[in-house]
């Protein structure tokens, strides 16, 4: 499987936003994303992504200043 877990990095630390994410997409300028699971849940995140890195199964987000 190629689903990926996300996060939000917050002073250096990793805060699970979301598990099993298969599916990310920009919305409006791209200040926002929408995660979609496995399962069919969604979350969208205010931030930008800082690192993708799947062999990890990991998206990082850092959020908007």
């Amino acid at each position: 499987m190629c689903e990926a877990n996300a996060y939000i990095v917050t002073d250096g630390r990793e805060e699970l936003v979301m598990e099993s994410v298969d599916v990310v997409e920009p919305e409006d300028d791209h200040s926002r994303y929408r995660l979609t699971s496995i399962f069919g849940d969604q979350k969208i995140i205010r931030g930008r992504i800082t690192l993708m890195n799947l062999v990890d199964h990991k998206i990082l987000f850092e959020k908007n200043k």
